[in-house]
């Protein structure tokens, strides 16, 4: 039977396809974002004695209470603002179900929703689902700085969504203060939403701070934030996070949310709630533990001819391979993974438009030593 196909320009992610590519080859797989050191021991136990508690049935819609007030609690120590726990925190099957939710709640035919290239590719299909038009508009090829002028160009009397994501995946930039006075005052006397992916909030470097929407009233009343356990808490498989917004907009929010996935796994839930609560040290001094990872594998990168550059936040180390080859990103990773045993992941994908000539490769560095020193060994023989 033919299907006439709701996403015509979708296939397999590009992270699915390294991965089998990574398995089929016995590469070092540095491609998916995802750590191979396990969870911290208290929050496995705390999950065990969920379960063993009897928390193994559905949770509350918007999530269990304990959890939602933790979370408004971390919220007012890091950001200066407390969300209502009933009314603005909606806990997520993950930051990809949030993400999808919030489009579909405000998205309508016709409208526009502008995204920034490079940028996650769980966006795109999503506002396709929504029969909204994804706009894309270029970060700077060199730096991944926004400019604010090229958006402010591209809002129309149809945008109703504008999506931003910092740190950013994938390249780790960052938005300072003056990005969000900036994005404040493009963004007043319309009627546009804002997304802020901020799932790698406690990941940032050098002295810097996160700067959450949640800090800037004018931004947070008409934003949805978005954050991720899995990324914090280094259990990607657990797919737990949440979504804060005022109470209008978690109303339309939660429409989605309950007919998406209803509710999200109790046991982590508690699991989580009793980490935010008894352990905040973990989250609070997660940057340090990155940023030793980071600067190992930077000056391990030394060896080889791949540069590194900056980053700022996250957990990814973008590469220019020019040195190496000049083969285009796409092939230039398969070539990598095939004939040399690591895998990283083309920028290409990110984009709608990927500037002409770039040569850069993304690498996770959210790896053991062992598997950082196996990737390094491979690719200082290049």
């Amino acid at each position: 039977m033919q299907v006439a196909t709701k996403l015509p320009k979708v296939g397999t992610t590009i992270f699915t396809v390294m991965s089998q590519l990574a398995v089929e080859h016995g590469a070092v797989n540095l491609g998916q974002g995802f750590p191979d050191f396990p969870p911290p021991s208290r929050l496995v136990d705390a999950l065990t004695q969920a379960m063993q508690a009897g928390h193994n049935q559905y949770a509350p819609m918007s999530g269990i209470p304990a959890l939602r007030r933790a979370i408004a609690d971390k919220t007012e120590r890091c950001y200066g603002w407390r969300p209502h726990v009933d009314a603005e925190i909606t806990v997520t099957s993950g930051a990809t179900e949030a993400i999808f939710d919030v489009v579909h709640a405000v998205a309508h035919l016709g409208d526009e929703v502008i995204v920034l290239d490079p940028c996650y590719d769980c966006y795109e299909p999503a506002i396709d689902l929504a029969g909204a038009t994804a706009v894309h508009v270029a970060l700077d090829p060199a730096t991944f700085a926004p400019d604010w002028e090229a958006v402010r160009r591209a809002i129309t009397p149809r945008t109703r969504l504008l999506m931003i994501n910092s740190p950013h995946n994938p390249s780790g930039a960052t938005l300072g203060a003056d990005d969000l006075a900036t994005l404040e005052g493009l963004l007043r006397g319309t009627g546009i939403y804002l997304l802020s992916d901020e799932v790698y909030e406690h990941i940032v470097y050098d002295g810097a701070r996160h700067e959450s929407v949640l800090r800037y009233p004018a931004l947070r009343e008409r934003a949805f934030v978005i954050s991720s356990f899995g990324k914090t808490y280094h259990c990607t498989g657990w797919k737990v996070g949440y979504c804060i917004a005022p109470p209008a907009l978690s109303a339309e929010f939660r429409k989605v949310h309950q007919y998406n996935v209803f509710c999200t796994f109790a046991p982590a839930q508690h699991a989580f709630a009793d980490m935010l609560d008894n352990a905040p040290e973990h989250y609070q001094t997660l940057g340090e533990f990155y940023v030793e990872k980071r600067d190992r594998f930077r000056a391990q990168l030394t060896t080889t001819k791949f540069r590194p550059l900056p980053v700022p936040g996250g957990y990814f180390q973008l590469v220019d391979y020019s040195a190496v080859s000049d083969l285009p990103d796409l092939e230039f990773a398969r070539w990598l993974t095939v004939e040399h045993g690591v895998t990283g992941i083309p920028l290409s994908p990110f984009y709608a438009r990927p500037p002409a000539g770039q040569r850069l490769l993304r690498l996770c560095f959210a790896k053991s030593e062992a598997t950082m020193d196996a990737a390094i060994e491979r690719l200082a023989r290049l």
